[in-house]
């Protein structure tokens, strides 16, 4: 078991730190958005449990090369629920800032791990 968490990548590790923070952000920000009544309540609740159940899978699906992809499109959703409340457009900024951070750094840092 110990020799299986030093082999994850620093990548999958940030990745899923993000994602696993943003479900939190995206459960309070349905749970807003069904408040002031900007969508039906069944589009309000239930969107935001689908994009949080998206992350969750996402999560799930970390290493394989189409999951960083997946993620890339979580961030682009995140950012458009700025349309239903403005201030995702920053949160959603925010996130996406902080998920090229970690593919960027991640990446750098496996690579280095790899030559040596």
């Amino acid at each position: 078991m110990a020799e299986e968490m030093s082999q994850r990548s620093v990548k999958r590790s940030l990745a899923s730190i993000v994602l696993g923070f943003e479900i939190i952000v995206v459960f309070l920000a349905a749970l807003v958005i069904f408040g002031l009544g900007a969508l039906p309540a069944w589009l309000a609740l239930g969107g935001g449990a689908a994009l949080c159940l998206a992350m969750v899978a996402v999560i799930g699906l970390l290493g394989r090369g189409w999951s960083y992809y997946a993620g890339w499109g979580i961030q682009a959703i995140v950012i458009a629920t700025g349309f239903l409340n403005p201030t995702m457009f920053f949160i959603g900024a925010m996130f996406a800032a902080m998920w090229t951070y970690c593919m960027v750094v991640g990446t750098r840092i496996d690579n280095q791990k790899e030559s040596s």
